[in-house]
């Protein structure tokens, strides 16, 4: 009897260490996943904080002058440049 109580507590124990071990390896790899995310998030934050630097730089009104001057050869208008169209009588 002792005999058949003695192999069921080993049992039970051999069960209890085996779930245990698997519940420390979901830890770790949970931890790992944590950590891996976390490496992810920082990542975007400093792409996301360039991102808006290079917005503010793109949009001021001298760099887009700039580029218009430059690239597009587009000049600032003048009261000489300007035209003006009259409607005519029907």
């Amino acid at each position: 009897m002792t005999g058949r109580i003695n192999f069921v507590l080993a049992m039970a124990l051999v069960l209890c260490a085996l779930a245990l071990v698997n519940a420390q390896y979901q830890a770790r790899q949970l931890f790992i996943e944590l950590e891996r995310v976390a490496s992810q998030s920082r990542q975007l934050d400093i792409e996301w904080a360039q991102l808006q630097l290079d917005q503010s730089t793109l949009g001021k009104n001298s760099r887009i002058e700039a580029s218009a001057t430059h690239d597009l050869n587009m000049v600032p208008l003048t009261a000489a440049r300007t035209q003006y169209l009259t409607l005519g009588d029907k």
